[in-house]
Parts: structure tokens; C-alpha cells; sequence
């Protein structure tokens, strides 16, 4: 709970939970990183190397961390992507609300895990189901997304499976290799 401190400003009492930019998973990606995104071929083109820059910035007191991502293609046509992340005050794990310039908006946000320095999310969209793992290690951040896009079960649940029961396998699609700008 929150209540007024003296003086006028606020202060944050222990059962509100920890900011989002304190949390472990989003501590380290904190700060203005530049590098390059490797998109794998396919319907949005042949494979290619972009330069491409995101941010991490703590916002809302800290309880939130916004990611801006951008790149620009060699023609001048460009893609940005922008996400929240929070921490989910109960279960103490990360929320991700993602929305970029192709695709809807989501209707909620997605759940990630976060083990061995590595968040992971699953997630839907109009392109199918996409699967991001973010790290950083020694000094190196890391993005990787793939895709599955197979038609949704009639629930909405997942991924249709295909005649033969299984499920179509995630490919790559973008790969972002960044460092510390």
C-alpha cells in the first residue's frame, strides 16, 4: 500500500512488492544499447543484417521498465517495437505488454519465466505464436525471436496441430546482438 510521506511525496510500503527495474530478470537490461538484428528470410523479405538500437528506462517510480526498439532497413522503410514490463505483484514473476509497428495490439500482457539470467515468453499475435528469449551476459545482450505460424486452435488455447499431430516447429526470425551505447 501506498500512503503519503511527510513532506507531500509518496513512499512505498513492502506489501506493494518490489519495482520492476530492482527485479533481477531487468535489473541488467537497464540503459541505451546499440548493436545489429540478423532477420531470417521469408515473407518479409531475404535475410539481412540491420543496425538497430533498444532502450530499457525505468518508469513509473521503477514498478515498470519501457523497451523501444528500432531498426532501419537499407531502403529507408523502418520497425519499432515498444513493450512494458512490470512484475506481477502476487506471484512475483514479469509481465510483458508488446506492441510494434506490424503487427495488433495485444489484448493482455504475457507472462514470462526468467531462469539462469534468461526471460523467456511465449506469446500470440497476428503472425502466429512468437517465442523471445532476452539475456545479457558479459556485457553482450542478446534478443532472440522465433516464430510459429500455424493457425490458433478453435479456443484460441495454441498453435493447431498439423495432420500428423505434432506441432510445427518454431523458426528463427530476428536475432539482436547489442552492447552498452
Amino acid at each position: 500500500m501506498q500512503g503519503s510521506a511527510p513532506g507531500g511525496g509518496w513512499e512505498v510500503h513492502d506489501d506493494v512488492g518490489a519495482p520492476a527495474a530492482g527485479h533481477p530478470a531487468l535489473t541488467e537490461l537497464i540503459g541505451h544499447w546499440r548493436g545489429t538484428t540478423l532477420l531470417a528470410a521469408g515473407p518479409w523479405g531475404p535475410e539481412r543484417s540491420v543496425d538497430a538500437e533498444v532502450s530499457y528506462s525505468p518508469l513509473a517510480g521503477g514498478f515498470g521498465v519501457v523497451q523501444s526498439y528500432r531498426h532501419v532497413e537499407a531502403d529507408g522503410r523502418h520497425f519499432e517495437g515498444h513493450g512494458i514490463f512490470s512484475i506481477d505483484p502476487v506471484r512475483k514473476d514479469v509481465l510483458w505488454y508488446y506492441v510494434d509497428s506490424t503487427d495488433a495490439s495485444p489484448a493482455a500482457a504475457a507472462r514470462c519465466t526468467w531462469h539462469g539470467g534468461v526471460i523467456r515468453v511465449e506469446r500470440q499475435s497476428g503472425a502466429g505464436w512468437t517465442r523471445h528469449a532476452i539475456s545479457v551476459e558479459g556485457g553482450v545482450l542478446q534478443h532472440v525471436t522465433e516464430l510459429r505460424s500455424a493457425g490458433t486452435s478453435d479456443a484460441d488455447a495454441g498453435p493447431r496441430a498439423d495432420a500428423d499431430g505434432k506441432y510445427p516447429a518454431y523458426r528463427p526470425f530476428m536475432r539482436s546482438v547489442f552492447r552498452r551505447a
